[in-house]
């Protein structure tokens, strides 16, 4: 018998409280419910045509807090002497708690302290020229109004040219290819995420292979992130977060599930100390703190490593932001101790934080360029469009120093590379150009290319026309998209790969030619 909307909604109800319970107390992963809820909100679908939305009440909070309450007294009256006295798993002791008590006792403190500036820049060693990695400015173009410029960065495992797109293998590979093929492609700079790498294997792992290069024989450089990114933008979102945040969170944890099970994952608790995170393959408690990222990423033996920082929403108050860029300050600033006391021939990169607040930005970028970082990141958010990132791009790239690298977090798609390499940027990241490719979009001088549309079956013509990439057919490809060949996924991220490095070789040689 089919069931109404109303019995369906009741159901539903029923079922995330039964999820939420079985999270909290660590009985189970609860993956069985969440197909079960998963199902129930499908149902409601092609009965209404609608997708189910929750509706927040303070009832409904407060009935949940009430049976939140309610457990936990029913916890603590259990009698642990009596065997036949009913018992429930309890949280994690130990760490848990501490974060939680100390995570209390700071949201009981004064705004002010959430002010406290950093150490200040006398307390750091000045910088001074490493032996292992250096940046080498080859050009800057004479076009009126361009600060574009090719250089070289150069590391323990070689060259990066500049401008460069760096390409992202969340767990230590990039997707359907192996070293061989990414060397082919033109790969120099590949982005490895701490925070996937801490999950599993596990840095020791790595380490006692001999670091990431040798562990996934890899002979170029590597750039690792310090897990900070993947734990907040996988938390849930929360009142603060603007559609723009959300939607990151969407595809940060649609990226999580290349890597693990999805919407499995939350952030626990931030203060001080760092952060605390419920890990997605079991459910253990990990910390994340400026000295453990620093301490992982000597273990994964990367040639450029971040420190630890925090990732606020787009839309909080400037009082927040302040906060938030003070904390970030804070614990760059303990990272950067913790490598300099063991630097093991690695950059470390500072992130310059603000969101779209020029303010802020200019107090980030004025006191971690007066410490001795190798290079600057800029992170955070960018803005709510393409148009808003520019104009921040704008104002604050010309605040950093001209003698070190700088890399533009997140953002490398063809037409952003374009946009943003006249302000001065060295190097991007993005997982955009593998990931489009794994899904049947295939870049193309013309435009993007859809292999999977029909009129491409009999197209015996190259994927690219103008840009040599791929000796294979667009009817080749159309063929092994539509048939689920794995050899479709290696092919396109090869063709996508070539492209895009071609592309920013090209962008080179225009900036040497003052073209950009």
């Amino acid at each position: 018998m089919s069931l109404t909307k109303a019995e369906i909604v009741e159901q539903i109800v029923a079922k995330g409280a039964q999820l939420r319970s079985e999270r909290e107390s660590a009985s189970s992963d609860g993956a069985a419910t969440l197909q079960q809820l998963l199902d129930l909100k499908a149902q409601f679908k092609a009965l209404t045509g609608a997708e189910y939305r929750a509706r927040s009440s303070k009832s409904a909070k407060r009935a949940r807090a009430s049976a939140a309450a309610q457990r936990e007294a029913e916890s603590n009256r259990a009698d642990p002497s009596n065997p036949d006295a009913p018992s429930k798993r309890r949280k994690q002791p130990g760490v848990s708690q501490m974060w939680r008590e100390e995570a209390r006792a700071q949201r009981e403190q004064q705004s002010e302290s959430l002010m406290a500036l950093p150490p200040p820049p006398s307390s750091f060693p000045a910088w001074s020229k490493r032996d292992y990695f250096r940046f080498e400015l080859l050009y800057t173009s004479k076009k009126p109004g361009s600060r574009a410029r090719v250089g070289r960065i150069h590391t323990p495992h070689g060259v990066i040219d500049t401008p460069g797109f760096v390409p992202v293998g969340t767990n230590a590979a990039l997707k359907a290819i192996d070293e061989r093929q990414a060397h082919e492609c033109g790969v120099q700079l590949m982005f490895c995420n701490t925070y996937h790498l801490l999950v599993h294997p596990g840095p020791q792992i790595v380490r006692d292979a001999g670091g990431l290069h040798k562990y996934m024989n890899h002979r170029g450089p590597i750039i690792t992130d310090s897990g900070g990114f993947q734990v907040f933008s996988l938390a849930a979102p929360s009142a603060d977060d603007a559609p723009e945040m959300k939607s990151r969170a969407k595809a940060a944890r649609a990226a999580n599930r290349e890597g693990g099970p999805a919407n499995s994952s939350s952030l626990l608790c931030v203060g001080e100390r760092g952060a605390l995170f419920r890990s997605y393959l079991n459910g253990e408690h990990i910390e994340l703190t400026p000295e453990s990222s620093v301490a992982a990423q000597k273990d994964l033996a990367s040639d450029i490593i971040i420190p630890l920082d925090e990732l606020p929403p787009y839309h909080i108050s400037r009082e927040r932001l302040k906060q938030s860029v003070r904390l970030s300050h804070r614990w760059m600033a303990r990272s950067l101790r913790a490598h300099l006391e063991r630097p093991q021939q690695q950059a470390m990169y500072a992130v310059i934080h603000g969101g779209t607040d020029e303010e802020l930005r200019k107090e980030s970028a004025e006191y971690l360029s007066s410490l001795p970082f190798d290079g600057f990141a800029v992170g955070g958010s960018l803005g709510k469009d393409r148009a808003e990132m520019l104009e921040l791009l704008r104002f604050l790239m010309p605040l950093l120093p001209t003698d070190k690298p700088n890399h533009l977090l997140g953002i490398a798609d063809p037409e952003s590379a374009e946009a943003v390499v006249p302000f001065g940027v060295d190097t991007m990241d993005s997982c955009n150009p593998t990931r489009i490719a794994r899904h049947g979009l295939l870049l193309c001088t013309g435009g993007n290319l859809k292999i999977q549309q029909s009129k491409h079956i009999n197209d015996y013509g190259p994927i690219d026309p103008q840009v040599e990439t791929i000796a294979h057919s667009r009817a080749y490809l159309h063929h092994l998209y539509k048939q689920h060949e794995p050899l479709y996924s290696s092919l396109a991220t090869m063709h996508n790969l070539i492209y895009m490095n071609k592309h920013m070789a090209s962008i080179r040689d225009r900036i040497m030619k003052d073209e950009i």
